[in-house]
């Protein structure tokens, strides 16, 4: 029979626990403190608990103080399911970091209790301890950059303390504004590259005629105004981390030499026929969806999977929306009136504002806004009136079924809908029209057609 052993100072929370373990066949023994799991695991190999289930804040120990102290004893393996009522994202991966099996967050739902629970036990293993980024327990920390505590999030945080300790390549994807070069960023600092510098390129930033040199360099007259030898971002990433983002921007030709690297860890500078041998990680990141972009003859699907060996995927802010309270405080904190000062309060009618649009721009808008709001209110209560989105000052959002009624017709109301969604592309994107023609899945030629530059 397995056995599971309950970890909490609090009574009510063992006896519903026990009685659900039981119900469902399992063998539960009891503990009010840090201590009886260690001493438990002191016990007799087969009277040791399958599985510990921990709450963090104990009269004691800290929970993950004890998590870790079991796990430097000789030949002990730790399965733990932690519980905690503190569900900031560094306990999350301060959790997985120090070799938890899972984590829920207080008040929880015993069905998904229960479910976490048999999924350990039909699976009979534990995830690998893993190193992660070092930070406080307790309260979060003003310093701290990825915000959230909703499911959405909370898998996030599992997902990076998973792969922290892991040097493989990883295909971060998600919308633009998600924070994909944030998590590319905390990647490096736990990989064993984070010695080595952390080298970043926008790939939709650079034309094709630059992109080549940028990454791989070039020879001193390879071509005209190449008057020096030039390291290129790869060269310079050596020992250390390179950050490819906006992979989908890249052209086939660049793709194919890409490609080259990731398997043999050379390549050549431009003009020149000497390889140069590289030891460098490579995470990359998308705002499309490669499958698609495979399909249509865009990407390369050698490449796909070179890139995609661990994937990560950042849920758009409309699917964390229980977040917005939490990144609205750390971005009013942020962005004060003026050091020293308060930050501003929000009403609780600005934040329902917040609460009901979809955020396009997700976080990054979100902070846009806030900065914004924050400036405007000088220290002061950041109202309903200071939560202006972007371009709903100057335009009316179309009234579809009004403007049916009053007779327009399909091709009217196509045009109007592709002018607004492209005007609100480039409100999101601050003026960058490059961004703004990936957001809509088009070509930047196709937005400057329908959009013309004016000067």
């Amino acid at each position: 029979m397995s056995k599971i052993l309950i970890v909490d100072d609090d009574p009510a929370i063992r006896e519903v626990l026990r009685s659900l373990f039981e119900d469902e066949g399992f063998a539960v023994s009891e503990g009010d403190s840090g201590q009886s799991v260690l001493d438990a695991l002191g016990a007799e190999v087969n009277d040791r608990p399958h599985l510990v289930m921990m709450d963090v804040r104990m009269p004691d120990k800290n929970g993950l103080e004890v998590l870790r102290e079991a796990r430097g004893s000789k030949d002990t393996q730790l399965p733990v399911v932690v519980m905690t009522a503190y569900g900031s994202s560094n306990v999350a991966i301060d959790a997985m970091r120090s070799g938890a099996y899972d984590y829920i967050t207080k008040p929880f739902d015993l069905d998904d209790v229960l479910l976490t629970i048999q999924r350990f036990f039909d699976r009979q293993r534990l995830s690998d301890q893993v190193e992660a980024l070092s930070f406080r327990l307790g309260e979060r920390d003003p310093n701290e950059i990825m915000i959230g505590n909703s499911p959405a999030m909370q898998e996030v945080y599992k997902t990076v303390g998973r792969i922290a300790h892991s040097d493989a390549t990883v295909m971060i994807s998600g919308e633009t504004g998600t924070g994909k070069e944030l998590i590319a960023t905390i990647l490096h600092g736990t990989s064993s590259y984070s010695r080595g510098p952390l080298i970043k390129v926008n790939c939709a930033a650079l034309p094709e005629s630059l992109l080549e040199s940028e990454l791989f360099g070039h020879e001193k007259g390879a071509f005209t105004g190449a008057i020096n030898q030039r390291k290129g971002r790869f060269e310079m990433a050596n020992k250390g981390t390179i950050f490819l983002d906006e992979i989908g921007e890249m052209t086939l030709s660049t793709q194919k030499k890409l490609l080259r690297v990731l398997q043999e860890r050379e390549f050549e500078r431009v003009g020149g026929s000497i390889s140069v041998k590289i030891d460098t990680r490579v995470i990359a990141a998308t705002n499309k969806i490669l499958s698609h972009e495979i399909e249509s003859g865009r990407f390369r699907e050698d490449l796909f999977y070179r890139l995609n060996v661990i994937s990560l995927y950042l849920p758009p802010l409309r699917d964390r929306m229980d977040d917005i309270p939490l990144l609205v405080e750390h971005f009013v904190d942020k962005h004060r009136y003026k050091p020293g000062a308060g930050p501003s309060r929000v009403s609780q009618a600005a934040m329902d504002k917040l609460m009901t649009y979809d955020w396009p721009g997700n976080v990054r808008e979100l902070e846009n806004l806030v900065e914004r709001a924050t400036v405007m209110a000088q220290g002061n209560i950041i109202t309903e009136e200071l939560i202006s989105f972007y371009g709903s000052d100057n335009r009316r959002i179309i009234d579809i079924g009004e403007r049916v009624r009053r007779g327009a017709s399909l091709v009217d109301l196509q045009q109007e809908v592709e002018m607004q969604a492209i005007s609100e592309a480039l409100n999101v994107s601050e003026g960058d029209r490059r961004e703004a023609a990936s957001m809509l899945g088009i070509k930047i030629a196709e937005l400057n057609k329908l959009n013309p530059v004016t000067v």
